[in-house]
């Protein structure tokens, strides 16, 4: 092909060429992993009809209402692997909360990223200074097995994987490692309705209860 089919027209003498628009990248979407019938996984937008039809046939459950409860009350530390410095992002939304409403040492890991709310960012779960009681999870649904196999290596028991991303397989794979497994869900939201608390924009996250503890 001749070049000057690869590059722009030159311009006349005196013309203006127009600045060639950039296209913008496409938005960012969650989504669940599904497993076809010849046993690939793909991952799909959560909001389409599929993934809604993939939801209502779940068969894995994970842990109930008191049991996450208590995975939260003995929880010490936190580290939100795919955390982002963007504020746009959830995992920043999360991080923001478990720092100013929540009594846990929250850890960063993003190999990406150096920095996120002022805090160091590690590369890696066995950077960190400490072993996390909980990892949660901001990647999608294929990248959580990996995510658990790096959760076992530095001793952590549970993986948490956020609201959005869901792979039964890698959920069944994790228990049968010994590693408690919640999928699906948020954890500033499971936080915030234990404990009483609103959503940071003012709507009700669903406390339970207003009148006792649970126990």
């Amino acid at each position: 092909m001749a070049d000057s089919a690869l590059t722009a027209p030159a311009a006349e003498d005196g013309a203006v060429l127009a600045d060639v628009e950039t296209p913008s990248a496409p938005p960012v979407v969650d989504t669940v992993t599904a497993t076809l019938a010849n046993g690939m996984t793909c991952d799909i937008p959560a909001s389409s009809p599929l993934a809604k039809l993939l939801k209502a046939n779940r068969t894995w459950q994970g842990p109930d209402a008191k049991q996450r409860l208590r995975i939260l009350r003995n929880a010490r530390s936190v580290a939100i692997v795919g955390a982002s410095p963007n504020p746009a992002r959830s995992s920043y939304f999360v991080a923001t909360y478990l720092l100013s409403s929540s009594p846990y040492r929250v850890y960063f890991v993003n190999p990406r990223a150096t920095e996120i709310l002022g805090r160091p960012v590690y590369p890696d779960l066995a950077s960190l200074p400490e072993v996390p009681d909980v990892v949660d999870v901001f990647r999608k649904g294929s990248d959580v097995p990996e995510v658990m196999d790096d959760a076992l290596a530095v001793g952590a028991r549970t993986v948490w994987v956020q609201l959005g991303i869901w792979n039964e397989e890698a959920a069944r794979y994790g228990e049968s490692k010994g590693l408690t497994v919640v999928m699906d869900r948020c954890i500033k939201i499971e936080h915030a309705r234990f404990h009483g608390g609103l959503h940071l924009l003012g709507f009700d996250t669903g406390q339970i209860t207003s009148r006792r503890t649970l126990r």
